[in-house]
């Protein structure tokens, strides 16, 4: 609630959401959020528990599941912008000025953990208005929050209006892809920063990179046979790699391309 009044006074858009605390008060929820509805619990990592629900048969099912498996959790419920696309930065900030170091695109729609999707820096297909609007959105938002350090933001783009999902006031596992993409001691510019020994103003910024670096997520389903394979909102994969590529017209890229999926559960 306090985040969502922060976007409120900063005019910055994110999904329409509301809280539940039994499956009566999910399904009265409902009517006024449309479906699709992104249903989660409270204060969980990796996407736990997160689930797309299509009707209210679901959305029940899933409430009283998760109720049953946490007991008196608050869940969140979201409207799901189906079919959105999924960006993410990251920042340095020091309580004056924002340093944003990577804008990645997601490759898979809005709705796949981040930690699952393929992900291009730089953004492979945002226009200059979409652009504009996350470098304004990360910038007022790292400064809203007070953050001193880095910051990780996560956004869903939908007709050219781009939405919050979520911020985290901390360093994100994008932050290594980005400095090795880069070639760039992040890390040590924001612990610099976070030590007060710094400010964003004393740093020479100088990124290098010809292309696109690829963040690829890896996957162990040959170790755990059972598990279900299809990507959704809680995060399957057990690690990550980088991929370097010229331009566009890459053969890999296009493979993952095609490939990028997304269920909704039925």
């Amino acid at each position: 609630g306090s985040f969502s009044k922060l976007l409120q006074d900063n005019n910055i858009p994110y999904p329409d959401f509301g809280t539940a605390e039994t499956a009566d008060e999910a399904l009265a929820l409902a009517d006024e959020l449309d479906f699709p509805i992104l249903v989660r619990p409270s204060y969980v990592l990796g996407g736990q528990g997160m689930k797309i629900v299509i009707n209210k048969k679901e959305l029940e099912a899933h409430v009283v599941d998760l109720l049953r498996k946490i007991p008196n959790n608050k869940l969140l419920l979201d409207h799901y912008l189906d079919g959105a696309i999924e960006a993410e930065a990251d920042a340095i900030c020091d309580g004056e000025d924002v340093y944003i170091i990577g804008i990645m695109e997601h490759i898979e729609p809005c709705g796949i953990h981040s930690g699952d999707s393929n992900a291009l820096l730089p953004p492979f297909n945002l226009g200059d208005l979409v652009l504009q609007q996350i470098k304004d959105h990360t910038r007022k938002i790292a400064l809203a929050l007070d953050t001193v350090g880095l910051i990780n933001i996560q956004f869903a783009i939908k007709d050219d209006k781009v939405y919050i999902i979520e911020a985290n006031p901390r360093a994100s596992r994008t932050v290594p892809f980005i400095a090795k993409a880069y070639g760039e001691p992040y890390v040590n510019y924001a612990t610099k920063v976070m030590l007060g020994d710094k400010k964003i103003k004393d740093f020479d910024f100088n990124p290098q990179l010809e292309g696109y670096a690829i963040k690829q997520p890896v996957f162990s389903f040959n170790k755990f046979p059972k598990v279900n394979k299809q990507l959704g909102p809680e995060m399957k994969s057990t690690g990550e790699s980088i991929l370097f590529i010229k331009d566009l017209k890459d053969d890999d890229f296009y493979e993952l391309y095609a490939r990028r999926k997304m269920y909704l559960t039925r």
